[in-house]
């Protein structure tokens, strides 16, 4: 028997459908907005994350559940176009995407997310198969489908496979066991206080922080992110945010993970993996949506040698 592929970055979780409309302002109730523009794009926390991975190189594929709808099929088309490999998705006919429709305002720079998965999404209980988790460089996991999730991250830990995950809720057990199995925890500012009741994102970092993980990072927007790897010490570490004029900021967090994975799978140290995934989340901010707005590796190193990091 031939060994499986190796992917870079292999995904599992939650991909979605979005349709994006912006407008001047959000509309009050009872009223009446113009829509500027409106367009159709894959999301969803893995999928748009898998997207930013491969367009820095990485080679990407999505191994979580999709169906034969119509959604289904657009996701599909777009992967394909991105060439995330989709030989080992998990078809199933109770399996569609997600679907959100994101009112973006144009003079704040906020987007606001109506969103619905009514079918069954994220990682199959029984598949992948063992071999192709094994042989990824880092796996890429939300909290959508926690059984599957669970059991791809069981088999990523106990084969040295780095765990990252893009954490937006606790949606109940067995959450908790999900978290303990992560080992490089990225987390939104917002979360990371529900979760530890932190007074502020570095004491969240320290809360988070337990010695079987190998990084914790709590994402504060334009604040930049504070983080901790396996240092002797208990500090928490800034990274600031570079400076740029967002246009949209819908799949800024995803697009950190997926850089972060993508740099991770490339054997980038912790900080270097971090300052990646900040300028990839800068560039796509002064773009409009959300996997449009990935960066190339080349438009990547272009922003960074501008400002003085090396490659």
């Amino acid at each position: 028997m031939s060994p499986p592929p190796r992917f870079d970055v292999l995904g599992i979780g939650v991909v979605a459908v979005d349709d994006l409309l912006y407008v001047d302002e959000y509309p009050r109730a009872d009223s009446k907005v113009q829509v500027r523009r409106r367009c159709r794009q894959c999301g969803g926390l893995t999928g748009t994350a898998l997207v930013a991975a491969a367009r820095l190189g990485s080679r990407c594929a999505y191994a979580g559940m999709l169906g034969d709808d119509e959604l289904s099929r657009f996701v599909i088309d777009r992967f394909t176009q991105e060439g995330i490999d989709l030989n080992h998705r998990v078809r199933r006919s109770d399996a569609w995407p997600g679907y959100s429709t994101i009112i973006v305002e144009q003079r704040r720079k906020t987007r606001t997310i109506f969103s619905s998965i009514d079918g069954a999404v994220g990682a199959d209980p029984s598949r992948p198969d063992a071999e192709l988790i094994r042989a990824a460089g880092a796996l890429l996991v939300d909290h959508h489908g926690l059984e599957g999730t669970i059991r791809a991250a069981t088999i990523a830990r106990q084969s040295g496979v780095g765990v990252v995950a893009d954490l937006e809720r606790d949606p109940g057990p067995p959450f908790d066991r999900l978290l303990a199995l992560v080992d490089h925890l990225i987390i939104s500012e917002r979360f990371a206080r529900e979760l530890t009741v932190a007074e502020d994102p570095a004491e969240a970092v320290v809360k988070l922080w337990s010695d079987d993980r190998q990084a914790v990072v709590v994402t504060c927007g334009a604040s930049g992110c504070w983080y901790r790897g396996p240092e002797p010490d208990a500090v928490a570490r800034h990274v600031p945010a570079f400076p740029v004029e967002a246009v949209d900021t819908t799949g800024c967090g995803d697009v950190f993970h997926g850089a972060y994975a993508s740099a991770l799978a490339s054997g980038r140290d912790l900080h270097g993996r971090i300052v990646i995934a900040s300028a990839v989340a800068a560039l796509k901010a002064i773009k409009p949506g959300g996997q449009a707005g990935c960066p190339t590796l080349r438009e990547v190193n272009d922003f960074l040698a501008e400002r003085g990091f090396s490659g």
